[in-house]
């Protein structure tokens, strides 16, 4: 009867455990299913993060690309060419023959669209002419009757209708013709223009080198130019010779002959001297064209047999030389070459029509293949650098060029590079400049350099402090205070690192300069006076500790550090005068010859390390403190001391995750910005000294992504940096979760 009544109610209670059995597997199905999804998408995140950096980067390390564009016949071919070149938008080429003649071209229909020839004086030809540099597009002709005439192409853009025209133009830079010398022709000519000094250097019918300047200056009166001319020979230059160069300043004239190069300082031209003769000779190659990189500091000596030579000037004991500083070798025979009007990279052409486009600085080939070309003469960069124009087979062949990112290389980034004015090869990072011949110097180098130097001196400061305050906190400190000080230092953590950097850029690193024996004092009394603390409270006697409520004899350091400090501070100045000569900073600079910035290592040091201090402190107390107390009270109670039992069970027992807080400090120490931002100075250096500052990447790209120009070079390279710093990142994870399995399993056992 009891059973059978009983029965309905089992049934009931087993349904409700039932359903609740299928509700519960139901929500831990789901949170199954929440957590991989969430897992899931935070690794695909990684992953597109991870994509989405190569994809930036990739186009950096791409090679150029040339392609034929167009070709138009030449109408006049009586005279060797001289010059070619187009205007900026690639629409209107143009050929300069040696006689003067300017012919324009259409690379839209392909047809001529204008002569002009120069006006001459009666009686007079042209029996030598010259190109300035590519940039200036100018070109001068020397006449038989002693004087010359400096002319400049042009192109005029008008909208008529809303569509755009271009006019070229040829102007007379020289209103009238000058005269330079006595009535005798001129050969070889050579010359620059600016707009208030003319160089003219050229050879007499007797191979005798003649320099001419001429000079404007403003009459005050009339507000007119007033022009005076200044004449000299140059004693002993080689008569047989290629054509001279004159650099765009007018201060050095570089004469190529017998494979040497002799190079004359001609700032004052009653007063030229021959400054160095450098021997560029290559085995029995013959010089096939000398001409100067963008910017004018470098030479690059061509050779037939397909090497090209890069000299630049170095400081030495007989002041700045010229000296060999990197060759290009295994290139095709070289028949011509043109450099880009305003970046290092240059192009040579062989006779049998193979280009190949070069760039100095990253010595990338970017570019190699033969064309169909015949008989290719002269060739030449277009304004903007996106084209080439070469003379071949009497025609005008236009080439469209994909060259955006010449100056990045592997080694420009990782390696040392010798850059044009430095006196050695050298780690740089100098991406702007105000310069539009700059050249950008984009080394990572000093910038991973300068991150792992940050986080090493923040990690010096913050490791000790943090590790041995949670050693304490946890295993020492009674449980009140702990309640206290725990969540006291963990709250830190919440603290803007802005707010860090501000301190430490504005009120730390000035304290730290006006301080600095106080501070090295500090460093050395702090220790000692703990040390001696502890040691003289072992020595009470038990009835004085007895009076000290055991939960706070923790807090009795307290006024210990503050007299410490104060008194470290107070005879801060009595140390500076005694020993550094009342300037410690001067001291450092001149007597030790050490660099003191003020914003340095040290500031670093101290105030990243307090924005760390909190990471490692609450991820290695919470490891201390869960170690097992059965653990320690067995080890006690086999007769091992607190030390023993700290030292040999229960820090080992807690390596897993004492080591895993170092390494989550280590990379919070790594991707820092505003800290090292504010406190460093951002001096891209490469010195371990704790009184110089450094950059990081993390704070390059702080700085300067907003001002870069987006797909250009300094865009790629800063997004390569956030790569690195990405990786840099990764790899300790990684490290810290190898290293800390291991540990776990290890001392698993204990």
């Amino acid at each position: 009867m009891e059973s059978q009544v009983s029965q309905p109610g089992s049934a009931a209670k087993s349904l409700l455990i039932d359903n609740y059995a299928t509700r519960r597997a139901f929500k831990d199905k789901a949170a199954q299913i929440g957590v991989t999804i969430g897992g899931t998408m935070v690794f695909v995140a990684l992953l597109l993060i991870f994509f989405y950096l190569l994809y930036v980067i990739k186009p950096i390390f791409d090679g150029a690309d040339i392609t034929p564009a167009t070709k138009v016949a030449l109408v006049n071919t009586d005279f060797p060419t001289l010059m070619v070149g187009s205007d900026e938008q690639n629409e209107v080429l143009f050929r300069v023959a040696e006689n003067g003649t300017v012919d324009f071209y259409s690379s839209v229909t392909n047809q001529h669209i204008q002569s002009i020839n120069m006006l001459l004086p009666a009686g007079a030809s042209v029996t030598s002419s010259a190109k300035s540099i590519a940039s200036e597009q100018r070109f001068a002709l020397g006449l038989s009757t002693g004087q010359v005439i400096v002319m400049g192409i042009d192109f005029g853009v008008t909208y008529p209708n809303n569509q755009r025209v271009i006019t070229p133009k040829v102007t007379n830079l020289t209103p009238t013709p000058l005269q330079i010398s006595d009535g005798a022709a001129i050969y070889k000519l050579s010359f620059d223009y600016s707009d208030n000094k003319m160089t003219f250097v050229y050879q007499d019918g007797t191979g005798l080198w003649h320099i001419n300047r001429q000079e404007g200056e403003e009459n005050m009166m009339t507000e007119e130019v007033e022009w005076f001319s200044y004449d000299s020979i140059i004693e002993e230059a080689p008569s047989q010779s290629l054509l001279p160069l004159t650099t765009p300043d007018q201060r050095q004239l570089i004469i190529p002959a017998a494979n040497k190069l002799y190079i004359y300082d001609i700032r004052d031209v009653e007063d030229i001297t021959l400054l160095q003769v450098v021997d560029v000779k290559q085995g029995t190659a013959n010089i096939k064209q000398v001409d100067l990189l963008a910017g004018a500091s470098s030479i690059m000596v061509s050779y037939d047999t397909g090497v090209v030579s890069q000299y630049f000037q170095v400081n030495s004991d007989n002041g700045r030389l010229y000296q060999l500083i990197r060759q290009f070798d295994d290139l095709a025979p070289i028949n011509a070459m043109a450099t880009e009007f305003y970046r290092k990279t240059f192009a040579v052409l062989s006779p049998e029509g193979e280009l190949t486009l070069l760039y100095t600085t990253s010595q990338r080939n970017l570019f190699e293949e033969k064309f169909d070309l015949s008989n290719p003469g002269l060739l030449s960069f277009s304004p903007r650098s996106n084209a080439l124009v070469i003379e071949a087979d009497k025609q005008l062949h236009l080439f469209a060029v994909e060259n955006s990112h010449p100056e990045v290389s592997w080694s420009a980034m990782w390696q040392k590079v010798w850059y044009e004015g430095y006196p050695e090869p050298k780690y740089v990072w100098q991406s702007t400049s105000g310069s539009d011949d700059f050249e950008a110097k984009l080394s990572l180098m000093p910038l991973a350099f300068g991150t792992m130097k940050a986080a090493f001196y923040a990690m010096l400061f913050a490791v000790p402090l943090a590790i041995a305050g949670a050693i304490y906190t946890a295993y020492f400190m009674s449980s009140k205070v702990r309640n206290v000080v725990k969540p006291t230092i963990e709250i830190m953590e919440a603290l803007p690192t802005v707010i860090l950097g501000f301190l430490a850029g504005l009120w730390l690193a000035p304290l730290i300069e006006d301080h600095l024996p106080g501070i090295l004092t500090l460093l050395i009394l702090l220790p000692i006076s703990i040390l001696v603390s502890a040691f003289s409270w072992s020595k009470l006697p038990q009835k004085w500790k007895l009076r000290l409520p055991e939960v706070y004899q923790e807090l009795m350091l307290i006024p210990v550090i503050l007299f410490v400090g104060w008194f470290s501070f107070h005879i801060s100045p009595m140390i500076e005068v005694m020993f550094f000569d009342g300037n410690t900073r001067q001291f450092i600079t001149n007597d030790l010859g050490i660099t003191f910035d003020q914003r340095n290592a040290l500031v670093v040091g101290i105030a990243m390390g307090f924005a760390v201090i909190p990471t490692i402190f609450s991820i290695a107390e919470d490891a201390i403190f869960s170690v097992p107390r059965h653990l320690s009270n067995g080890s006690l109670a086999l007769g091992a001391t607190n030390w023993q039992t700290l030292t040999r069970v229960v820090l080992l027992t807690a390596s897993p995750g004492i080591f895993s807080a170092i390494m989550m400090g280590l990379g919070r120490a790594v991707g820092e910005t505003m800290i090292v931002l504010m406190a460093t100075g951002n001096t891209a250096i490469m010195e371990w000294s704790v009184f110089e500052g450094m950059r990081t990447l993390a704070a390059n790209i702080a700085v300067e992504m907003p001002e870069s120009a987006i797909g250009s070079s300094h865009y790629r390279v800063l997004f390569l940096a956030a790569f690195v710093l990405f990786v840099f990142t990764f790899v300790f994870n990684t490290i810290a979760e190898v290293v800390r399995q291991r540990l776990r399993d290890r001392y698993s056992s204990l």
